[in-house]
């Protein structure tokens, strides 16, 4: 068996030789136990280097260095901060639940690696193939948002709570937009796999769902929810413009203050994992995975795609955390609710809709992608025309209340204007 045709195959096989002398049923315990630290470790490895890769686009956008001291580059810089982490003292405040304190930075570093057992990066190298896959994500991806929860209410501090509150306010209610957001890609696939006849497709896993942008990527046919999915999965990693989780200015780092050493550590490697899983999850989802030339035939070229992809919907994440400000709570909660749930909803209307009148298996996937693309561009034009609509009426309120309000005496310039000390001209 050619390694380069599958790696993953001929690494077992390579394996099962050299220990026949282990029994079937413990060595395939073995091999399993294998691939999840190789997996694990990857996906602890890689903040290291996203840590880096992060400083020094903010600095470059910033007119700054960034790290560029340890190492070729400041490379190694991220592992001089984990040595330091690792060192400094370990501290438990007074009248902290222990237990649950200690637990929860295990429990939000382990939900961002358990997504990764479902993800697809080549034709045949994925962890499992579960036919849930969607939902896995959902589930294993809310841990983490029960972890903060835990270290902000265990901590035993009031800006901790602070932090755990808002964990509930805003982690919790973009999920809602963010699982209606993924309910588009899985309607299409399902749609294009019963076109083609394929009786053993299953669009919820995602392996699946990457075989069905063999032709065209869903960014392309579904760039509505393919938005919406981006936003609401990068508020729920809690970084700029949305991470009110820890806003400095307000809750002094808010729901990790009273962690310490590699316990703080681990909060940040989750922070960080979790962005590049979010950019794993919009490629795998939207951008076709790791498809790309020669990707059937060559698994591990199919890898360089697939993480090319996700670097690229992680650069948009970085940009994000350099160019805009942190957003006010109200205003937070208002495009939740008020813009992104409404639209995911009517991108799930208007999915069914038109493949219920452009039936794919009737006029073929290409007339449907076309149909869907232009349904797409409707909906983004109403939303935009509403939402540009609501901001006109809402200024026109505001400026309706500065104009009602009464004339001070001595005019509207002396009454704002600095005071004047007694004889001055």
């Amino acid at each position: 068996m050619d390694f380069f045709s599958d790696p993953i195959a001929f690494i077992a096989n390579l394996l099962r030789t050299w220990l026949a002398f282990i029994p079937e049923p413990w060595l395939s315990l073995l091999l399993m136990t294998f691939g999840v630290v190789v997996v694990g470790s990857a996906a602890l490895v890689l903040p290291l280097f996203t840590i880096w890769l992060e400083r020094r686009v903010i600095a470059r956008m910033q007119d700054r260095i960034g790290p560029n001291r340890v190492g070729y580059q400041g490379l190694l810089q991220t592992i001089a901060d984990a040595i330091k982490l690792m060192t400094k003292e370990d501290i438990t405040p007074l009248g902290a639940d222990k237990v649950v304190y200690n637990l929860a930075p295990i429990l939000v570093v382990i939900s961002v690696i358990t997504m990764w057992a479902v993800l697809p990066f080549a034709v045949n190298i994925y962890g499992a193939d579960l036919n849930i896959g969607v939902l896995y994500i959902v589930a294993v991806g809310s841990l983490g948002t029960l972890a903060i929860m835990l270290g902000g209410w265990a901590s035993n501090n009031k800006y901790a709570l602070l932090g755990a509150f808002r964990t509930v306010a805003q982690l919790v209610c973009y999920e809602v937009p963010m699982i209606l957001s993924m309910v588009v890609p899985v309607l299409i696939a399902s749609s294009w796999a019963l076109a083609q006849g394929q009786t053993d497709f299953n669009p919820m896993s995602l392996k699946d769902i990457v075989v069905a942008q063999q032709s065209v990527p869903f960014l392309l046919v579904a760039p509505v929810a393919a938005l919406i999915f981006f936003i609401s999965s990068v508020a729920e990693t809690g970084r700029a413009p949305f991470d009110l989780l820890e806003a400095e200015s307000e809750i002094v780092a808010g729901f990790n203050i009273e962690y310490s050493g590699m316990k703080f550590g681990m909060f940040m490697v989750a922070e960080f994992l979790h962005a590049f899983t979010v950019g794993a999850l919009v490629a795998t989802l939207f951008l076709g995975g790791w498809h790309g030339p020669w990707a059937t035939q060559y698994p591990l070229l199919g890898m360089v795609y697939f993480l090319a992809k996700s670097f690229a919907a992680y650069f948009l994440i970085v940009l994000m955390r350099a160019a805009l400000p942190r957003i006010r709570i109200d205003h937070l909660f208002e495009i939740n609710w008020k813009f992104l749930v409404p639209l995911a909803v009517a991108a799930i209307v208007v999915t069914m809709v038109v493949n219920k009148l452009v039936d794919p298996a009737v006029v073929g996937l290409g007339w449907n992608a076309l149909a869907l693309f232009a349904s797409n561009l409707v909906v983004a034009w109403v939303a935009f025309n509403w939402a540009s609509a609501q901001a006109r009426w809402l200024r026109r309120q505001e400026e309706a209340k500065l104009q009602a309000l009464p004339d001070l005496p001595g005019g509207h310039d002396e009454a704002h204007s600095p005071a004047q000390p007694a004889g001055a001209h």
